[in-house]
């Protein structure tokens, strides 16, 4: 999720993030460090969660698999794509025939859902929500 202050022009209904899901960040983190030259910054949003860049560009993230939600499932790379309101997107998944695996949910500015296509593919749905206004006065 590489823009967090998303504009009218944010392109929905696209691939816009993807990331790693694995039990050892530190073996990953080496690995796509030495053979792409990424560098990793830790969230500011979870502790199990790091942002790949290239240069100054966001280009993945990294996440820690901990917990029974990941028991025989395998390390992989997982995509969101980008919707316009996640929670109005509910209905549409379960009428296009997928299953909401996890509701909606925020992770700072970020609010995303993971589903399940009607082919049993797993995709996590994504929109960027806008920074509240400053307070004036």
């Amino acid at each position: 999720m590489s823009d967090p202050t998303p504009t009218e022009a944010t392109p929905v209904h696209r691939f816009c993030w993807t990331e790693l899901m694995t039990r050892d960040v530190e073996a990953a983190k080496d690995f796509y460090s030495r053979l792409f030259g990424w560098t990793f910054v830790a969230s500011p949003f979870s502790s199990d969660y790091w942002v790949a860049h290239l240069g100054n560009e966001p280009v993945a993230g990294l996440f820690r698999m901990e917990g029974e939600a990941f028991d025989g499932i395998p390390p992989h790379w997982f995509s969101h794509i980008a919707v316009p309101d996640v929670d109005a997107a509910m209905d549409a998944v379960q009428a296009a025939g997928g299953t909401v695996l996890r509701p909606p949910f925020d992770v700072g500015p970020y609010r995303i859902a993971i589903l399940q296509d009607a082919s049993g593919a797993a995709l996590g749905i994504v929109h960027v929500r806008e920074a509240p206004a400053e307070p004036q006065g």
